[in-house]
């Protein structure tokens, strides 16, 4: 049990309404929902993100420091893709209802729809979960710093990174203009073909 919680006491909560706590709307059929300690307190090691995604969307590359995280499938389908640290490897796990894919603590990873009304569900070992975002790490890294030590065009990389929004959460953006889109899987360019053929399973 919590030892900071007074399970005697009016204020603690024992039910909470997940679709009352937004993290992030991109739209309608793209969002994160969540519930972590901040609303529920008598919650211990454990949190989720409640996770809708329309095809093509994409969780963005990011890691979580303070927790694992399973992702389970609840309708749909989506490829769950890690960065393995130790072989330097992407890893893509395709699953459907009932499916999960396990990402250690600390691990690079993201989720891509691959049909329209997929849910997903992320579950964390801890109370709230933390996330570093790799719209972030991009935007906010100075960019000096990023050309000096990647020996890059510091305008050509400010030019780059300049449509990237801080905390994107969900992409691509509404107004993304891409004449292509990006294969996540193998990281090269390339439409997609239509589905239910997924070129990258």
């Amino acid at each position: 049990m919590n030892p900071n919680v007074d399970y005697t006491s009016p204020s603690a909560q024992f039910t909470f309404d997940v679709n009352k706590s937004n993290l992030f709307k991109k739209d309608n059929q793209n969002l994160i929902n969540i519930l972590g300690i901040e609303q529920l307190n008598t919650l211990e090691n454990v949190s989720l993100l409640d996770i809708f995604l329309s095809r093509t969307n994409v969780v963005e590359p990011h890691y979580h420091q303070n927790a694992a995280e399973l992702v389970y499938c609840i309708t749909g389908a989506a490829t769950v893709s890690i960065m393995n640290p130790y072989t330097k490897e992407i890893l893509n796990y395709p699953i459907t209802p009932g499916q999960v894919a396990n990402v250690p603590q600390g691990w690079w990873h993201y989720e891509m729809a691959t049909v329209d009304n997929t849910h997903l569900l992320a579950i964390f070992d801890a109370p709230t979960p933390e996330v570093i975002l790799g719209s972030d790490l991009l935007k906010f890294t100075p960019a000096n710093v990023m050309a000096h030590t990647y020996c890059l065009d510091q305008r050509q990389w400010e030019k780059t990174i300049a449509p990237i929004h801080p905390s994107t959460y969900i992409g691509p953006y509404k107004d993304c203009q891409q004449s292509t889109q990006p294969n996540i899987a193998y990281g090269q360019q390339g439409y997609y073909p239509s589905f239910p053929y997924y070129p990258y399973y």
